[in-house]
């Protein structure tokens, strides 16, 4: 097998090389083949730049054809098996460039021309012939019949055996000649075909400028013309066809016939449309797709003042349930039950419903009154899903969630107006569901700011971009500086600092906080190290980090631990990790077992934000923990004098019992001296809050610890 040409020359002397063999057994030619190939290349060349030129120049076609005439190609199979070469291999050897559809399309307008140009020159030489003929008729009248007779076989020759179909006419529209490609294009005799004028053969399908291009030639006006044309046959069924119209002048230049080439592209356009179709519809479901919908969307915020589009974004509640309990195949049963009852939605002029891919369905409406449409079809849309699905014996019941988007045409992109409508969706998913919710701005510009901090969480890790805060734990009783709490904070380039409460939530729902994490708790224990370096071991310095859900159950929880430990030449008992009550409630054993040995180790665990959850208290017997953090939501009450005596009396008992089980007692939220008061009175051993410090750079513990050993 032989190797594909390398370059673009080596390509176009291969397709006249094919050439050259196809033509040069029926041209009557003195040349050699390789010298009869030398004649053709240049012709390819002109091809070559034809089907690539910016415009269309039907002339480029016409002179190849006529030049192939003058290389007396004129043999009845010589236009017949040129066309079939430059059909077959012009695209393949010099189209590497450009959509295929359009090269090809090309092609046979340039097939087209050169029929065109060979019929005229081989029409012209026939006429030069007939005249020379004339000429010579006293003097030779018996060769010059013989002749013309010769000539007048070839043109009917190439008429005849052409692959298009070929169709003269005068200028008056009065069909003269057909060949037989033609008759067999239409199915009819040749009488149906030649007993009708041009102006007959209208379509409803016809472009306006097609007639108008067709007075235009008949006047002179113009010398040829391409259009695709649909055609009535007989039998009713349509003909669609590439077809190209010359104008034929006569030796004095002046317009005496027309001649019409035809390609029958009818199953090319069916299959087009077919392809079409695949491509802009749902193949389950048969609804328009994503490529469909995004194209009458665009449409719809195109169009001109004063109007509008509603769309509705449904994703249906709890479908990979059905998927993992029924299987897939009563998933796609259950889709499309659901695609017919939306389509059923969707039946007014501008509406459309179609299938973005899994359980998304989206509603479009346009017109100018959309802000009550789009709120009457999520309501139909809400309604239809009411009513139970049966499938496999079982009845269904299906469920959506609905983001709505409404506003004028011309002040949104397709893309946007898309976000807005999947944030709106998932903002009624999160509200519970089987809803629909209008699109907020405000809530848009939140869940985008979420989505761009949680995209940047990564590289924030590695730019360096957090840094820690620590607030100090004051002792109640003697107002000495303990330790204090490790506050991650993230410097963000555009959003500036930014406290845990907008990223620790993110950090947890990508996986993130436990190399964060693990990176807070080596930052705090090296800081550790430094305050007892500095500050002595008169009375040791203890930093509380808090430990996230996700860490809680990551398996090498203990060993990082004890690594960072050991790294920093720190005892386990300068850190205390704090875990929420609400991450505790219903702990087994086995999530347990990891707070064990690290209170085993001598590591103290504290249980933060206790009084917020709904554990029983009877737990604290079985959790490993050595400290509990009362709420802020227990100050709060003794801000004022007297305190609330509710509060009093519960965080009485809270201390009394954590007392009893030999656990400590620390308060957050303290922010003023008769709060502290307060709280000390009570028994509690430990605060933080306002009212000593806010969380601030570690030289600020430093020097506050140097003021409570100095005093």
């Amino acid at each position: 097998m032989s190797a594909e040409p390398d370059g673009p020359q080596d390509r176009l002397r291969r397709l006249t090389t094919i050439w050259s063999r196809a033509v040069f057994p029926v041209t009557s030619t003195s040349l050699t083949r390789p010298e009869f190939e030398a004649e053709l290349l240049p012709l390819a060349e002109r091809l070559s730049r034809a089907l690539h030129a910016r415009d269309f120049d039907a002339q480029e076609g016409e002179a190849v054809g006529a030049a192939l005439v003058a290389a007396h190609c004129t043999a009845p199979e010589a236009l017949s098996r040129s066309l079939d070469c430059v059909d077959a291999y012009l695209v393949l050897y010099c189209g590497e460039d450009g959509p295929l559809e359009d090269l090809r399309a090309r092609s046979a307008r340039l097939q087209h021309a050169m029929a065109a140009g060979f019929a005229r020159a081989l029409r012209e030489r026939t006429l030069a012939e007939q005249e020379a003929i004339s000429q010579a008729a006293l003097r030779a009248q018996g060769v010059v019949a013989q002749a013309l007779h010769a000539s007048e076989a070839r043109f009917r020759a190439v008429f005849e055996g052409a692959a298009i179909g070929i169709g003269i006419a005068d200028l008056d529209g009065n069909i003269l000649q057909v060949n037989g490609a033609l008759l067999r294009m239409f199915g009819g005799s040749e009488q149906s075909v030649r007993g009708r004028r041009v102006q007959e053969w209208t379509h409803a399908e016809d472009a306006p400028q097609v007639w108008r291009l067709y007075e235009e030639l008949v006047r002179g006006e113009r010398e040829h013309y391409h259009v695709e044309k649909a055609f009535s046959r007989p039998d009713g069924t349509a003909l669609w066809t590439n077809l190209t119209v010359s104008l034929l002048r006569d030796a004095d230049d002046r317009p005496q016939y027309q001649l019409a080439l035809m390609e029958d592209t009818t199953e090319r356009r069916l299959l087009n449309l077919r392809l079409r179709y695949e491509a802009t519809h749902d193949a389950l479901t048969g609804l328009p797709n994503r490529t469909l919908f995004f194209e009458r969307l665009e449409k719809a915020l195109n169009a001109g003042p004063g109007q509008r589009f509603g769309l509705c974004y449904l994703d249906l509640d709890g479908f990979k349930t059905i998927n993992d309990s029924l299987g897939h195949a009563a998933g796609d049963r259950l889709l499309v039950e659901v695609a017919d009852r939306l389509q059923s939605c969707a039946t007014a002029p501008g509406e459309m419903v179609a299938r973005l891919g899994g359980d998304e369905f989206v509603a479009l409406t346009t017109g100018p009154g959309t802000e009550r449409e789009v709120d009457e079809l999520a309501h139909r849309i809400m309604n239809v899903l009411v009513a139970p699905i049966r499938i496999d014996g079982r009845e269904l019941t299906v469920r959506g969630s609905i983001g709505v988007v409404e506003g004028p045409a011309g002040e949104r992109s397709a893309a946007e107006v898309l976000r807005s409508a999947d944030i709106t969706m998932y903002r009624a998913k999160s509200a519970g569901g089987n809803r629909y919710e209008l699109a907020d701005p405000e809530a848009d510009a939140r869940a985008i700011t979420r989505h761009g901090l949680t995209t940047a969480l990564p590289a924030a890790l590695d730019r360096g971009e957090f840094f820690i805060e620590y607030q100090p734990l004051v002792h109640l009783g003697d107002g000495s500086v303990r330790g204090a709490e490790a506050l991650v904070r993230w410097l963000h380039p555009q959003h500036g600092i930014l406290g845990p409460d907008r990223f620790i939530p993110l950090a947890e729902h990508t996986g993130l906080i436990v190399p964060l994490g693990r990176w807070v708790m080596e930052q705090s224990v090296r800081q550790a190290r430094t305050w007892r370096e500095r500050h002595g071991d008169g009375c040791p310095l203890r930093i509380n980090v808090n430990l996230s859900p996700c860490q809680l159950t990551h398996p090498g929880l203990v060993q990082d631990t004890v690594d960072i430990l050991e790294r920093a030449g720190v005892q386990p008992d300068a850190l205390c990790l704090e875990v929420t009550e609400s991450a505790l409630i219903g702990a087994d054993d086995d999530l347990l077992k990891p707070l064990r040995r690290l209170a085993e180790m001598g590591v103290d665990i504290a249980l933060d934000d206790f009084g917020t959850g709904y554990s029983n208290l009877a737990n604290l017997r079985r959790l490993p923990v050595s400290v509990l953090k009362l709420d802020r939501s227990f100050t709060r009450g003794m801000q004022q004098f007297p305190a609330d005596p509710v509060d009093l009396k519960i965080v009485e008992g809270i201390v009394s019992l954590a007392h009893s089980l030999d656990l400590a007692v620390t308060v957050e939220g303290v922010e003023t001296g008769a709060q502290a008061e307060q709280l000390r009175i009570l028994g509690c051993d430990t605060a933080q809050g306002w009212y000593y410090a806010r969380p601030g750079p570690p030289e600020r513990l430093h020097e506050l610890a140097l003021a409570d050993a100095a005093g």
